[in-house]
């Protein structure tokens, strides 16, 4: 095997293993910078032996195994030499049998969310250590400096080992104060795939995962139906050629219709417990999207409505920027930009940009609208998406 393809390998079992191995190295220990070194070390060894030895039929054992060796004392160091793979392998098998509750990565989304850490890291913290993500990557979806997130990051972990932090799901009565964070982690991880499928498919198996432990919570599994909806229309995002897009441009027949039903069932499920939240108003409003593979046309003035209400209940910003844009289809492209320019944008925020400009161009004023795509291209990190707006403003 050549290296490249030993550093493919060890970046698909990061990726798809990182959370777990976390969770389950700091679950002794309850340092997760130490645990996160081991692993980090564990990754570079699989880089350096696999093209010699050849892929292990169980990777996350062989990166278990040596991040064990690597992490801890001389004692929990001589455990981990005596145990051999098979054994290995059959302990973490139980762990994935043994069902949500035993799941490593519930379990450290859970200490992430502890009312000890600070607030402004728990979130952050949940990205980098479940899902392996950069705090690089983090801090642009949050727009603000690298450094500062990773300093937040490193005060955080340090807290956990100090406060002795349990690595274990919380008693039942302590869910309510930390599953708003653990959902918006989730979600998160949603919004961070930029198309890819994996990550957003990650999240679908995590909100999964809360929904078997907490079947009655509607959020819980509102959270779910959404993550569905986006993951049912993600492949239709792209053309074969990988050209954005846009979900009123996108063919329905493309969609995964087992996904929307899977979606709508979730969501059926939640609205009977009558306690609409964030997540369920966001699914519904991805279901209303989704009424035109059934032939009918796009039920704004309905999702319009669910916007109101979304408003009213649980705003945010991009969820704004989505209403000003369902009202610029019900009542004309000015009442969309009068919405647009009472919001204060943070700077750097794509959605807003582009949907500024999209509405500019159907008010009928192409110079700022040109003005507007300019600004919008300059925020785009996708290039397909880049490639989109620029298309749109040379259509002006």
């Amino acid at each position: 095997m050549s290296p490249p393809d030993a550093r493919a390998a060890a970046e698909r079992a990061a990726r798809a293993s990182h959370g777990r191995l976390v969770g389950l190295l700091a679950s002794r220990t309850r340092d997760i910078a130490a645990a996160e070194d081991a692993l980090a070390e564990a990754f570079a060894r699989a880089i350096e032996t696999w093209p010699q030895t050849g892929i292990p039929d169980n990777p996350e054992a062989w990166l278990l195994t040596v991040a064990r060796r690597v992490d801890g004392n001389a004692a929990r160091h001589r455990e981990v030499q005596a145990l051999a793979e098979p054994e290995i392998v059959r302990r973490i098998d139980e762990r994935a049998e043994a069902g949500p509750a035993t799941d490593p990565r519930l379990e450290l989304m859970f200490v992430c969310a502890h009312p000890a850490i600070d607030p402004a890291a728990r979130t952050p913290m949940m990205l980098t250590l479940v899902q392996g993500l950069t705090a690089e990557r983090v801090a642009a979806a949050y727009l603000e400096p690298p450094a500062t997130l990773s300093q937040r990051l490193v005060r955080a972990k340090a807290r956990v080992k100090a406060t002795g932090i349990a690595f274990a799901l919380p008693d039942r009565a302590e869910w309510t104060d930390r599953l708003g964070t653990v959902l918006e982690a989730v979600y998160a991880i949603a919004a961070l795939s930029d198309g890819d499928g994996e990550l957003l498919g990650e999240g679908v198996h995590l909100a999964g995962l809360l929904a078997a432990e907490l079947p009655r919570e509607p959020e819980v599994r509102g959270l779910l139906a959404l993550l569905l909806f986006l993951l049912a229309r993600r492949a239709a995002g792209r053309t074969p050629g990988g050209n954005y897009v846009p979900l009123e441009e996108q063919d329905p027949a493309t969609w995964d219709h087992a996904a929307i039903d899977r979606a709508e069932a979730e969501l059926k499920a939640a609205a009977a417990a009558g306690r609409p939240g964030r997540f369920q108003l966001e699914a519904a409003i991805h279901s209303a999207h989704c009424w035109r593979r059934a032939g009918g046309e796009t039920p704004w003035p309905q999702i319009l409505a669910l916007h109101d209400r979304l408003s009213t209940l649980a705003p945010t910003f991009g969820s704004e920027v989505a209403r000003a844009v369902a009202a610029a289809e019900v009542h004309g492209p000015e009442a969309g930009l009068r919405l647009l320019d009472s919001l204060e944008a943070p700077p750097g925020h794509l959605a807003h940009a582009a949907a500024r400009a999209h509405l500019l161009a159907r008010a009928g004023r192409p110079s700022d609208a040109g003005s507007a795509y300019a600004a919008a291209i300059l925020l785009a990190r996708d290039p397909a998406v880049r490639a989109w707006l620029e298309a749109r403003r040379r259509q002006l």
